[in-house]
This record gives structure tokens, C-alpha cells and sequence, in this order.
């Protein structure tokens, strides 16, 4: 493997000239920079990022913990934020915790002594203290789509106003029995989003109807099959569903084609946390769209914003909260 004085020798010139080349430190005249740079090229050297990260104290990587990638928001949400972190010259290491604890805390434990910077976490609620004690030592935090503490800045969307606007949606579309399929009421945008319905359809004087997931498996899909035929054994007139995620709304729409229910002539579907994914199904799905990409660009700079900010004059607390919208397709 190629060294630095590998390529002094090869470009003839002394080994202080290429570091400060390399790292853009002071002048280097440009036929010489041009000459380093073709020998770097042809010995295929490749610096010591590690190293280079531990003498100036800072490593360029951030570390992003989230429940999972697969068919989510989250991997939107994930490809803004290596998108923004390519950009600000920063590598991303992805931790999927499946919303356990443990597996949390592990992921955690192990980002906190790999290197890295800083830490963005979609957070089960559960691990407070390990991520204040993280903070306390120098590595930023930034609390993503879940809100947890008030102490920790946040990238969020406002979970409230899209359930409170789907079932306003559904009742503009003639539906009166509206069935709401939820996740852990304990992690803030669930809590949210119960809210919301809850003040709808008080307001519509419409009683409620909500199905909760089963704590013992981590299945989104799962949740919405078993929760769609719950509450069309609850209450079989329903005539709205309204999904937390978008999974559940697939396994919804699963559970209502078994069952031979027509969507959307007899009971109208959509998610209240849209996907691409929704516009592509056989049937396209209905939904309240959070704008994921720009999520992920936001988290991202202000991550980065504190990591680089000097450790007397660090940000202030920012909770920034984006607007969701409604994009209606065939399930309603």
C-alpha cells in the first residue's frame, strides 16, 4: 500500500509538501499540487482517514439510528440524510433497532466508541439517560421524527394535524364509521396521531374505533392485517381506515381483499404516514405525505451545525416541525 512517502518521492518533493497539498493547508504553487495530484492518482494512495480524524478531533462521519429501513418512511428519510452528508463532506453509519430497547442501547453503545461525531436517533423513548450521557461527552444528538426530550433538538412533522385532516378527508368523502389503526401510543408520533383522530371525530360527534398492534413482534404489515379485521369485527360497519404507517395500510388493504370488501366503494383506505411505495401498489393508496427527503436535508445540517460549532458558542435548541400534505389516489 501506497504511503505519503511514497508519493513525496515520487512527485519529488518532501513529505510536508504533500500533507499540506492534500489537506488544503496553506499554499502549495499549482504545478506542484498538479504533480502530487498525478502521483497520488498513479500510486493509487489512498490517506488514513482515521487517523487524520483522531489528530484533528473530529472523525466526518455521523451515526443514524432508526427503527427500520425497509419499506418505511425511515429509508426516505435515510437516503436525505447520506444526500446531505456526501454534500457536507460526511459518512453515515445506519443502526436498525426494530424499536427494542436493548438493541438500542447496543447500537448506541457502539456508534458512541466507533468514531463518530455525531448521532441522529428515531429514539424508542427508552434509553434517555445512555443519550444525555452520550450528549454530555462531546457527541452531538439530534432526535429524529420522534420527539422525546425537549432538551435535544428535533426534526419532527406535526403528526396531530395529519390524522386530524385524514378523518376530516373521510367524512368529506361520506364515511362515518372511521377506524384507526395505530401503533405504541407510548412513542410520541403514535400518541400524536391518536390525538388528532380523537379531536376529529369528537368533533364530528363519531365514535371512535382504534385497533393497537401487539407488542410481541415488530411487523408494520402484521399490524395493519390484524387490525383491519379487528375492527371490521368490532364494528362491521366500518367505512374508513385510517393507517398510522404505510405498511399497515398495505396490510390492511390485504386483510379487506380477503374478506371480500371492496376498496374503496365499501370501506375507504389511507395511510397517514405515505410512502412512494403507495403510488405504485395495484391498487395506489391514499395518503398524507411527510416531506422525507427534506426531513433527512434538515436533520442532517443542523447535526452538523453543532458538531462543527466551537464548544462555547453550540446552537440552541431548534424543534422543527414540517407540514404534511394530502395526496389522493384510488383506495378513497
Amino acid at each position: 500500500m501506497a504511503t505519503l512517502k511514497d508519493v513525496a518521492k515520487l512527485a519529488c518533493v518532501d513529505v510536508s509538501t504533500v500533507s499540506r497539498a492534500l489537506n488544503n493547508t496553506s499554499y502549495v504553487h499549482p504545478d506542484t499540487r498538479a504533480r502530487i495530484m498525478e502521483a497520488v492518482k498513479k500510486l493509487g494512495y489512498q490517506p488514513n482517514l482515521l487517523a487524520k480524524g483522531l489528530r484533528q478531533g473530529r472523525r466526518s462521519t455521523l451515526g443514524l439510528v432508526i427503527p427500520s429501513i425497509k419499506l418505511t418512511i425511515f429509508g426516505e428519510i435515510a437516503q436525505g440524510i447520506e444526500m446531505e452528508a456526501r454534500k457536507l463532506g460526511y459518512g453515515v453509519m445506519i443502526c436498525n433497532t426494530q424499536d427494542d430497547p436493548e438493541q438500542e442501547a447496543q447500537c448506541l453503545n457502539r456508534l458512541r466508541n466507533g468514531f463518530v461525531d455525531g448521532i441522529i436517533i428515531a429514539s424508542t423513548g427508552r434509553n434517555g439517560r445512555l443519550i444525555r450521557d452520550i450528549q454530555a461527552s462531546g457527541i452531538s444528538i439530534l432526535q429524529l421524527v420522534r420527539s422525546q426530550d425537549k432538551s435535544i433538538s428535533s426534526v419532527v412533522a406535526d403528526y396531530f394535524s395529519c390524522a386530524y385532516q385524514g378523518v376530516n378527508y373521510l367524512i368529506s368523502k361520506g364515511c362515518r364509521n372511521i377506524g384507526l389503526i395505530n401503533g405504541n401510543m407510548e412513542l410520541n408520533p403514535y400518541y400524536e396521531r391518536y390525538r388528532g383522530y380523537q379531536e376529529a371525530m369528537k368533533q364530528a360527534g363519531l365514535p371512535e374505533f382504534v385497533a393497537k398492534p401487539k407488542t410481541s413482534h415488530y411487523n408494520h404489515y402484521l399490524d395493519g392485517f390484524e387490525g383491519a379485521n379487528y375492527l371490521l369485527d368490532l364494528n362491521p360497519n366500518i367505512d374508513g381506515l385510517l393507517a398510522a404507517v404505510d405498511m399497515q395500510g398495505i396490510g390492511a388493504l390485504r386483510a379487506l381483499k380477503e374478506r371480500g370488501v371492496k376498496v374503496p366503494d365499501q370501506v375507504k383506505v389511507m395511510s397517514l404516514t405515505g410512502h412512494s411505495i403507495g403510488g405504485m401498489l395495484e391498487k395506489s393508496m391514499t395518503s398524507i405525505e411527510m416531506p422525507a427527503l427534506d426531513i433527512g436535508i434538515k436533520a442532517t445540517q443542523l447535526i452538523v451545525a453543532d458538531i462543527e460549532a466551537p464548544a462555547d458558542n453550540k446552537p440552541e435548541v431548534q424543534h422543527v416541525v414540517f407540514k404534511t400534505s394530502l395526496v389522493v389516489r384510488e383506495t378513497t
